[in-house]
């Protein structure tokens, strides 16, 4: 038998293309897809994070939209930034126009002398360095860098710059210095058009992974023999397996399983990684602004990242109302200094002081709100990430795992897919494998699967 812990999007689509009938999912909680998760609460659909589909994989669009029926929006995404009081078309970097001066200036001449300068003969050794020449010093401290530390809950020194790849824009020369001056009347983020379920949430979008699907709900895996193939739950359940596919964060795998040594243990607990939590406000009014979702830079405020979820799509709230939903990140290295209720009252001042809520539907107790919590929410590549990583992966050789080319490294390049070899033990998904993946990532893992 095939056994694969948890029934997030990983789990689910290593069963999928594995076939149902071949595999027994252990989850802990009671409904499956993991952070895809959608809620719903007083006529408001709520998802973990602003999900939307921008994948390039033609299998996962097709994928997706079967499983909504070709049932689905699909438009130009609209963002923003929220920097003191200012708001900036989204990338910054290609809207500095949009920045109040003195601050325009030193931005851009920063930028310029950052690209005139001599080339360095050497790579960039850590994020805030490849910031600085891809931005110049001013803009990089101001903007990118803040972002980082709230986003990231950790300093852009601290980081590497492998997870980078495309996922950042990098300015022409032209573009900063057109777009400073006026928009530039297109759109340069790397997100263009996105797709979003009319109905249901986003986790709709994987629910064809999940229709047959074999899963042992309440089961909280407590312990793993990896000699002897067996793993047991809390409750006394013991399965035993032929293959064993682990997507729960590799943390907690490893603490888990019997035969994990001292030096084992201690790289796990190397791994970091972000906590989320979500602050959710509706109100009786249509959002403010136009954009689908806004970043906010301002460091002495807990809101990061919103998002309007009937900006996603209209039938995620009531005609007429706005569900504003904010990120708040925090992580061993940026502990929580207030308790969640506190957080939640500060948001919403923040948010009536950007204005994106009506005070006075505050004052009339027309706003409501509530929290939710996410444990483990983005894996942090800072320096100790690659070694702890190859203990790991060494020390799990011994029982059935085989080293990947790119098992070091946060992103897949899914042409390779194909060359990939499996033993008994494999690893699958943003917290089983620790990469940097979105959605269409772990569609295809779970599709690389497929032959074994």
């Amino acid at each position: 038998m095939i056994v694969i812990l948890g029934a997030g999007l990983s789990g689910l689509s290593a069963s999928y293309h594995l076939g149902h009938k071949n595999c027994l999912l252990l989850e802990e909680n009671l409904h499956a897809y993991g952070l895809l998760k959608s809620g719903f609460r007083d006529g408001f659909t709520w998802d973990q994070g602003p999900h939307v589909s921008f994948t390039k994989h033609d299998y996962v669009k097709h994928l997706f939209a079967e499983s909504v029926q070709e049932e689905f929006d699909e438009y130009e995404v609209k963002t923003a930034n929220y920097f003191h009081g200012a708001w900036i078309d989204h990338p910054a970097q290609s809207s500095l126009h949009q920045v109040p001066e003195p601050l325009r200036g030193q931005c851009l001449e920063s930028f310029l002398a950052s690209r005139t300068a001599q080339p360095s003969t050497t790579l960039p050794q850590n994020y805030a360095e490849w910031l600085e020449r891809a931005f110049g010093s001013k803009f990089a401290e101001t903007f990118p860098a803040a972002y980082t530390r709230k986003y990231w809950t950790r300093d852009p020194k601290d980081l590497t710059t492998d997870w980078v790849g495309g996922r950042i824009f990098y300015p022409k020369v032209e573009d900063v210095i057109a777009g400073a001056k006026g928009p530039l009347g297109r759109p340069t983020h790397y997100i263009t058009k996105v797709r979003y379920p009319r109905k249901g949430g986003y986790q709709s979008f994987v629910r064809k992974l999940a229709e047959g699907a074999h899963i042992q709900f309440g089961a909280n895996v407590c312990r793993i023999d990896l000699e002897r193939k067996k793993v047991w739950t809390a409750s006394g359940e013991c399965y035993t397996y032929r293959r064993l596919i682990n997507t729960l964060p590799l943390p907690i795998f490893v603490q888990m399983c019997s035969q994990a040594s001292p030096e084992v243990r201690e790289a796990a607990l190397r791994l970091s990684c972000s906590q989320l939590l979500l602050v959710n406000v509706t109100a009786p009014h249509p959002m403010r602004r136009q954009e689908n979702w806004m970043y906010v830079y301002d460091e002495n405020k807990y809101s990061t990242r919103i998002n309007c979820t009937e900006k996603l799509t209209p039938g995620n709230a009531p005609a007429g109302h706005t569900g504003v939903q904010v990120e708040v990140y925090f992580s061993r290295n940026r502990p929580l200094t207030n308790t969640p209720a506190d957080i939640s009252t500060k948001v919403q001042d923040e948010l009536i002081e950007m204005g994106l809520i009506d005070s006075t539907a505050v004052t009339a107790c027309q706003v409501r709100r509530h929290i939710a919590y996410t444990p483990w929410a983005n894996v942090i590549f800072d320096h100790d990430t690659r070694p702890a990583l190859d203990v790991i992966w060494t020390w799990l050789e011994r029982y059935g795992l085989c080293r990947e080319a790119d098992d070091l490294h946060p992103v897949s390049d899914w042409s390779t897919e194909s060359l990939v070899v499996f033993g008994s033990l494999i690893m699958a998904g943003r917290f089983g494998q620790w990469k940097y993946y979105w959605t269409d990532d772990c569609v295809l893992r779970g599709r690389s699967l497929s032959n074994i």
